[in-house]
């Protein structure tokens, strides 16, 4: 956990891969209860520190994540990050396979498989299937591999996964949606690599951009 910026409203931090933004069966620690920690050791706090969790990345997942201090920012951020047009999240990927073209819109719509907890992304809406955008591009190659950056315009569980499997392009190590073969650490080479947003309570502009994890690839693009 490393924090990006901080102020008496909210705190937003880059995440490792493979910690976990709220509690899971493992019983490993959370992302909050490590940031509470932190806060109640950096400013003396007595008692119990508030913390509300205003959105989640998936385990496997590295970077940014905003958590709200005050009861008045998370009642602000809700409805910010559910609109998904006051927050601009921009993820970076590494994919095998190079997408068909260098830039693109995907639309697709995504039902949710609640038993083995998997996204599937279709042409056309299905029954019970949510819609689903985001824009990528081409940003980098290596001699084996794609880096793209995605913006997304809906939050749709496990979308940039789904999406980008659904063209042929599963995530590196991503074994759920058809990667090849895992990473040694479980993590998959998707970051949020940076957001955009207005403070929920100055109203002044918050950009901050997420480190690329420790990762030899991930540092080669850097």
């Amino acid at each position: 956990m490393l924090p990006l910026y901080e102020d008496n409203h909210l705190i937003i931090v880059s995440k490792a891969a493979g910690e976990i933004t709220q509690g899971d069966k493992t019983g490993d620690t959370p992302l909050p209860e490590t940031i509470k920690a932190y806060l109640k050791e950096k400013y003396h706090k007595p008692g119990q520190v508030f913390l509300g969790v205003v959105h989640r990345l998936d385990r496997p997942v590295s970077g940014i994540v905003v958590f709200a201090r005050t009861s008045k920012a998370l009642s602000r951020l809700g409805p910010m990050f559910a609109s998904h047009e006051q927050v601009r999240k921009t993820y970076w990927a590494i994919t095998a396979q190079r997408p068909p073209c260098d830039e693109g819109t995907l639309t697709h719509w995504l039902t949710r498989d609640e038993r083995t907890n998997k996204a599937r992304a279709y042409d056309s809406e299905v029954p019970g299937s949510k819609r689903a955008v985001l824009d990528y591009r081409l940003i980098g190659k290596s001699e084996r591999y794609y880096l793209l950056e995605i913006t997304l315009h809906t939050g749709r569980h496990h979308q940039i996964r789904a999406q980008l499997a659904h063209i042929g392009c599963p995530i590196r190590g991503d074994l759920k949606y058809g990667a090849p073969r895992s990473l040694p650490d479980g993590s998959i080479s998707l970051h949020a690599r940076r957001l955009v947003m207005e403070h929920p309570v100055s109203h002044q502009t918050i950009d901050v951009t997420a480190p690329l994890p420790p990762d030899p690839l991930w540092q080669a693009f850097a």
